[in-house]
């Protein structure tokens, strides 16, 4: 019997999905839950087990491609039972095939064409088989636009320069694309302000002695505090109004080998310092061994992102949208500093908070900056185990 492997939906949000490898290889066997190949989309890259024990006798969507969810990836040989498998092991039904002479484009590259006015007919694709790809409707996009012209795209593909052995050309791999797309445009959305802050870490530093925990837990804890006193920094821009979110998201930036992800410590205000460093030793973990689930990067409200922990003292992080900021951690390092009129050794660092000037002023950022400041400086860390 035959079972057939299809694009998981990987999250509400989510319409397509590039196929970044094959873990086995056309014609092996692969156990049940067996990692079959690796996904990547937007918000998240995992691994997808095999619904069942079989044989891989065909592979649909090769390497590197970006299909819409729903898509036939490839066949499974299994015993007895059949269907349209999906990631959990639910049948689901087969999902439509494009019929002769059509063109098949997915549901973003329909809805960014519409947007601006594309005609997708026109525009040579350079996905699989001349497939339109959201990066090509990108490029087209910004050619246009960096002219000045307002007619159609030309369909015409650029020749690459001539090849040179002083450099060369690494693909762009889907997560770094969408990083990129998703900078760019929280940049064009937000009105971008950065302010800064430096905070002693002496009793931070103190508390952890004999004990496992990094600095990051008691930056979280200081945060949910300082957010509970300043609920504007939890909230996000919508023409309608500002929406204040109730639930406390934090989400904690993973550097990767290929990129970065955001996984979100849940209800962080309701969790001491113990439970939020397990929480993030294992979406860290799991986020660098693609394993995360999809909704573990979704809603997010206020982000931080460690910059420090590679030695970085000062940063300007970008804001993810739709939150209205993203806290910056620099390198706690000690330095000199004026204690009681006198000069003293201390563990410093300075921290950055780049804020959406819409939704909040300078003022209300400052005052936010300096209740973290005070929170991370108090001395009794015993009551946030």
């Amino acid at each position: 019997m035959s079972t057939d492997i299809v694009m998981p939906q990987l999250g509400e949000s989510i319409a397509e999905g590039t196929v970044v490898k094959w873990l086995i290889p056309q014609g092996g066997s692969v156990e049940k839950d067996q990692p079959l190949l690796e996904v990547e989309t937007e918000k998240v890259a995992l691994e997808i087990p095999s619904p069942a024990t079989g044989f891989l006798t065909e592979i649909l969507v090769p390497e590197g491609t970006t299909v819409p969810v729903g898509t036939m990836l490839a066949r499974l040989d299994t015993q007895p039972a059949s269907g349209v498998v999906n990631r959990v092991g639910g049948v689901t039904v087969r999902p439509m095939e494009a019929g002769p002479g059509e063109r098949h484009y997915s549901p973003a590259v329909r809805q960014l064409a519409k947007e601006h006015g594309l005609d997708l007919s026109a525009i040579t694709g350079t996905g699989e088989g001349g497939r339109v790809t959201k990066h090509d409707l990108l490029e087209v996009i910004g050619k246009r636009e960096s002219t000045g012209r307002s007619q159609e795209a030309s369909t015409t593909t650029l020749s690459p320069p001539p090849a040179s052995t002083h450099e060369e050309t690494v693909p762009l791999s889907q997560m770094r694309k969408t990083i990129a797309e998703r900078m760019v445009q929280s940049r064009h959305t937000a009105a971008h302000v950065a302010t800064f802050f430096e905070a002693d870490f002496t009793g931070i530093a103190r508390f952890r002695e004999g004990r496992t925990l990094t600095y990051l837990p008691f930056v979280i804890s200081a945060v949910t505090r300082a957010i509970t006193a300043h609920p504007l920094l939890n909230s996000s821009w919508r023409e309608q109004g500002l929406v204040i979110k109730h639930d406390m998201h934090i989400g904690i930036a993973v550097a990767l080998d290929d990129g970065l992800l955001v996984p979100v410590v849940r209800h962080a205000d309701r969790k001491g310092l113990d439970q939020i460093a397990h929480e993030i030793t294992d979406l860290a973990e799991r986020a660098r061994n693609k394993r995360l689930k999809p909704e573990e990067v979704q809603d997010g409200t206020f982000t931080i992102t460690n910059h420090g922990g590679f030695g970085s003292l000062f940063s300007t992080p970008i804001i993810n949208q739709p939150q209205t900021a993203i806290l910056g951690v620099g390198s706690v390092q000690k330095r000199a500093v004026v204690v009681n009129d006198a000069i003293a050794i201390r563990p410093m660092c300075y921290l950055s908070l780049s804020f959406d000037h819409r939704v909040i002023d300078g003022a209300t950022a400052d005052r936010f900056m300096a209740t973290v400041k005070q929170y991370l400086e108090e001395n009794d860390w015993e009551k946030r185990l």
